[in-house]
């Protein structure tokens, strides 16, 4: 089987875009998932995404990590799937589509910058010095004063394979202060099981958790700088949690080609 596909990336964190309007890659296996996002043997990435028609909305997306298992929502993946569909005359420059934690409007500020809305969060744990709270995937968020001498994989790991976490699996974020209203990102993504240059629904974690704990001088627009580029939030605090939360990046085309399955 040949499939056509397209690679994309939203500041570094990278994706295989098939296009299964069509159906023809619905028996797709998670071995063949994994080899697709293998970066010595396949394509290379953390996870697919699949394009798919839906009866309402201008399309679905699904989601899959690169260890070959359907995942939770994945913001970046969510920007370059909309820059996919504008390319390819699907969408306009505003959209509406389903994914796994339900429906996300999207509108391009430039072909290659994208303005994705993000699911309310209505629920945020503290303790001390950490967060939890689901953005569309669940995440763990830690303050630190330093982010970049860590070993993000082993640390990450640590946290993500501990007894709290390990039978649904967390993604977890290191974040360092800039200043007021700009914070240093680093994620560990469970499905990937490694760092990651950049996570969408991590940075959108972040940035609320960072609200969240009065660390923001109550400015709603944040800038978390991630390894692989800047990624912007904003929101509004709702009578409880927020709402109207919007994640902004960059989703940028790489290559396409054909490959054999």
């Amino acid at each position: 089987m040949e499939i056509k596909f397209n690679k994309y990336h939203g500041a570094g964190n990278d994706f295989i875009i098939i296009d299964n309007r069509s159906g023809n890659f619905d028996l797709i296996s998670t071995t063949q998932i994994q080899f697709l996002c293998n970066r010595f043997k396949g394509i290379g990435a953390d996870g697919v995404i699949f394009i798919e028609t839906h009866e309402t909305w201008d399309f679905e997306m699904r989601y899959f990590n690169s260890d070959g298992n359907l995942s939770s929502m994945c913001g970046n993946g969510g920007r370059c799937a909309v820059a996919y569909a504008f390319k390819h005359s699907i969408i306009s420059k505003e959209t509406k589509f389903l994914a796994v934690d339900g429906l996300h409007k999207a509108e391009l500020i430039t072909a290659d910058n994208i303005r994705l809305q993000m699911k309310n969060v209505d629920r945020l744990i503290q303790k001390g010095n950490t967060i939890i709270t689901d953005t569309g995937s669940p995440h763990f968020v830690v303050l630190l004063d330093d982010i970049e001498p860590l070993n993000v994989k082993q640390d990450g790991a640590a946290i993500r394979y501990s007894d709290a976490f390990k039978e649904e699996g967390v993604n977890v974020n290191f974040i360092a202060k800039e200043g007021p209203q700009s914070y240093a990102i680093r994620t560990y993504e469970r499905g990937v099981e490694n760092e990651t240059l950049a996570c969408g629904t991590g940075a959108v974690a972040g940035a609320l958790a960072m609200h969240y704990l009065g660390n923001t001088e109550k400015s709603t627009q944040i800038l978390m700088k991630a390894l692989g580029g800047n990624l912007i939030i904003d929101f509004e605090v709702a009578e409880q949690g927020y709402k109207n939360v919007f994640l902004q990046g960059p989703a940028t085309f790489v290559f396409s080609g054909i490959i054999s399955l």
